[in-house]
């Protein structure tokens, strides 16, 4: 399994409607070829800045499957009109688990 991460910067009094934007994605994530798990956490010394967190069976899940999918277009026209900046986008894969 691989982790996407991707640091979210909103626009200044919008996590409201951002954050309701995500809830209502969430089908599309759930839908997804080989998405796992998916949730959102706003950072608290940034509080305009949300990490999102995305388990994906394989990388090519998330930057094939998905990012070529309608319901990432859909993610986006949700989403998108809040975002300050580009998204920063890494994955993840487990090197050590500690419990």
């Amino acid at each position: 399994m691989i982790y996407e991460l991707a640091e979210i910067q909103v626009k200044p009094d919008t996590n409201t409607a951002f954050e309701a934007a995500v809830k209502e994605a969430v089908p599309l994530f759930k839908r997804a070829k080989g998405c796992i798990s998916m949730k959102i956490d706003r950072i608290i010394e940034r509080p305009d800045t949300y990490m999102l967190v995305i388990g994906w069976e394989t990388l090519e899940n998330h930057t094939v499957d998905f990012r070529g999918s309608e319901d990432f277009q859909a993610w986006r026209a949700l989403v998108g009109g809040f975002f300050a900046g580009t998204p920063r986008v890494e994955h993840t894969s487990n090197a050590v688990t500690g419990f």
